[in-house]
């Protein structure tokens, strides 16, 4: 009504003035970087309802909420290409170490919290320690559902893991499905696909993953494909077989006719640094014979994963129990301590790390939480055993697999990486705050840094790539790769996910030895339309929906 009555004014004035266009929320005067890769320019940006209303001159425009974003960066949110928030959004849906970064939507990848069965909830239950949830989903679509309606501020996307469905139809065992167990499989594909899942993903050097052939993964990403899908991988090796495990990708790549993405693009140990101008050879080739072959990284020379990474499959085949059992015999200890020192045909991470890189983070039992931020090395001498025995008797007595930081690459490599135009970026980490439950264990500083520490370190300080590649490649090149609808551009029309940011202080805070800090430097975001942070404070909004896949069967996103 106000409109129209200010509109027939000016009507009547003979348009000498302008009626006020009536938005939500304007942001004013900062440098906007589209996501396009195009240079930044001086723009307003105009929010109406969950979208972007208009981009340019609002001078004469008013809105209920102005922010002066004089002299900041104003972006499209970030997106998280490998998140594992999956359940430290259960514990706090703030989300707080990634939207003070930015992140306004949340991947989750390597494995899927669905669909389960009955003993695989209970599994869940199990895992559960710092903090608890109800399993009150059986589905993929189930669980993100129930994720949003307990209320969480970022946006939220998944895959369906190929070691899931793999473990709700044959468990931990290492053996191929049947013919009608590949058909459930593959049932269960298609099913999470229309439920809007974004792909298959897979970890390929972790029980049960490891256990597929590729022909497996072959047969479940075509089913993702029908339903234009994005196949992913953590692959079977980034260390002594990594350029045999790009021609795995690749290969499924092709028979299945899908596109791929790699997750957490390395080359990890020492030994292993050169092959990465290969590696990256063998991927251009790919996309230049028509593959669309596409990559993630974190910013860090660290990678995080357990204990299970530096013992062989066999031992951990029928999941943890069978695994700690296993470990208290001593002729399979006898034999444990040989293979964990030399190489071998499985991923080795601890080999390339070393004991003395191999930083010990999370552990389940309180008891044994001294030892947080010490290498194994270092607690080895400290109970006067062996690397592999302390190793071994670690995971027995936490009741996990035991959460560790493994220093595997060169900071050489990461620039190499993070030049590479087809190359986003997602922190292979929780969304955490610090503040209990999370500071009861240490974490990687990937959790807190992974995006500052790529636009404060390597964009700003150490001019990598520009300010508007770096924005690109963490906004609409991720969009397009999953092929999320109206999400990565500053646009009319587009989701009002906004990030207003100081590039000459944004920048990571977190350290290996003091992970719980951070980032500085953003000042608002806004996520559907919502303003979360402000000033550089959580307002404690939870405006976080599911961003659903091609797939999806029910509507549009």
């Amino acid at each position: 009504m106000r409109r129209a009555f200010l509109s027939l004014g000016c009507a009547l004035l003979a348009g000498s003035c302008v009626a006020p266009a009536a938005y939500d929320t304007i942001i004013r005067n900062g440098i906007v970087y589209d996501g396009s890769g195009a240079p930044g320019h001086r723009a307003d940006v105009a929010v109406s309802g969950d979208r972007i209303g208009a981009v340019g001159d609002l001078r004469n425009s008013r809105a209920g909420i102005e922010i002066d974003a004089t002299d900041l960066a104003v972006s499209p949110g970030f997106i998280n290409m490998l998140s594992h928030a999956e359940r430290s959004l259960f514990a706090d849906g703030r989300s707080q170490s990634d939207i003070r970064q930015g992140v306004t939507l949340e991947v989750f990848g390597e494995s899927s919290m669905g669909p389960l069965n009955e003993v695989m909830k209970q599994e869940e239950r199990q895992r559960q320690a710092d903090f608890k949830f109800d399993v009150a989903w059986n589905t993929l679509g189930e669980y993100l559902n129930y994720l949003v309606s307990r209320g969480i501020s970022p946006n939220v996307a998944s895959f369906v893991g190929a070691g899931t469905v793999r473990i709700l139809e044959i468990g931990y065992a290492n053996r191929a499905p049947s013919a009608s167990e590949l058909d459930r499989m593959r049932q269960h594909v298609r099913h999470a696909m229309e439920e809007g899942a974004l792909g298959l993903t897979s970890m390929l050097i972790y029980v049960p993953d490891v256990y597929a052939h590729s022909d497996e993964l072959v047969e479940l990403a075509k089913v993702a494909s029908e339903y234009g899908g994005i196949y992913t991988a953590h692959i079977r090796s980034e260390g002594d077989r990594l350029l045999e495990a790009l021609d795995e990708v690749t290969q499924i790549a092709r028979q299945a006719n899908i596109r791929a993405e790699i997750y957490h693009l390395k080359a990890a140990g020492r030994d292993n640094w050169p092959k990465l101008e290969s590696a990256i050879a063998k991927i251009e080739a790919a996309r230049a014979n028509g593959l669309q072959i596409t990559a993630n990284m974190y910013t860090y020379t660290a990678g995080s994963t357990g204990l299970d990474a530096a013992m062989p499959p066999w031992v951990q085949e029928g999941g943890y129990r069978e695994w700690a059992s296993r470990l208290k015999q001593p002729s399979i200890r006898t034999r444990l301590r040989k293979e964990m020192t030399t190489a071998s045909d499985w991923e080795n991470v601890l080999l390339s790390a070393g004991a003395e890189g191999t930083l010990l983070v999370g552990f389940r039992n309180a008891a044994l939480r001294g030892y947080t931020g010490k290498t194994l090395a270092e607690v080895a001498r400290l109970r006067r055993q062996s690397i592999q025995d302390t190793a071994m008797d670690l995971v027995v007595e936490d009741g996990s697999r035991v959460q560790v930081v493994y220093f595997l690459m060169s900071e050489d490599n990461i620039r190499k990486q993070i030049r590479l135009p087809w190359v986003s970026f997602g922190s292979d980490g929780n969304s955490m705050a610090p503040e209990p439950p999370f500071t009861l264990r240490s974490t990687h500083p990937r959790a807190y840094g992974n995006v500052a520490r790529l636009l404060g370190n390597y964009v700003r300080d150490e001019q990598v790539i520009p300010l508007e590649e770096a924005i690109h490649r963490l906004t609409f090149l991720p969009a397009t790769n999953l092929r999320i609808k109206d999400r990565g551009l500053l646009a009319s029309g587009q989701f009002a996910d906004v990030v207003v940011f100081d590039p000459e202080t944004i920048g990571d805070v977190a350290t290996y030895e003091t992970p719980h800090q951070y980032s500085k430097g953003v000042k608002h975001v806004l996520v559907n339309g919502v303003q979360v942070l402000k000033n550089g404070e959580h307002t404690g909004a939870k405006p976080g929906r599911v961003v659903r896949g091609p797939g999806w069967k029910h509507a549009t996103n």
